[in-house]
């Protein structure tokens, strides 16, 4: 069997979804299977299902979790994620004091959940610039190459 990766986000304005697609090429890329989901389109024992995983989701209110994520992001505390490879990623607004915050606390239910994060999290500041764009791609293929050591 081949590895495969998950990604999941959640998206308002689709900067987010904009930025999971950019990492999913950069993995495909690499040479690994990939799946995108939203986070209204998944179950969270599907995460079992995969090698590596990457949530995503852009920053909401004072530094918190997009409404919509919140039920997923309770429930992965019936999983255990030990020998998955992991990272987060999201879409940001610098006019806010707590700039991405919702990578961060990603990140740390990974963590709390035995996943190994392979990545710091990305965080990209509202729509993707050209730049970012490669950046997103270039973060998915360094996602494959430290997830799997190519």
């Amino acid at each position: 069997m081949s590895a495969a990766c998950l990604i999941v986000y959640a998206s308002m304005t689709g900067n987010t979804e904009e930025i999971a697609c950019h990492i999913g090429k950069g993995i495909e890329e690499a040479g690994l299977t990939v799946v995108i989901k939203d986070i209204l389109e998944i179950d969270v024992e599907e995460l079992r299902n995969y090698d590596a995983i990457l949530l995503g989701a852009y920053t909401w209110g004072d530094g918190d979790l997009p409404d919509e994520f919140l039920d997923f992001y309770h429930e992965m505390d019936s999983l255990n994620l030990t020998g998955k490879a992991a990272a987060a990623f999201g879409s940001c607004d610098s006019s806010y004091e707590h700039w991405g915050r919702a990578v961060e606390i990603l990140t740390e239910k990974l963590v709390e959940l035995g996943a190994d994060v392979v990545l710091d999290g990305l965080k990209i500041d509202l729509v993707p610039t050209t730049a970012e764009i490669e950046q997103c791609s270039v973060f998915g293929k360094l996602f494959v190459e430290k997830s799997f050591l190519k």
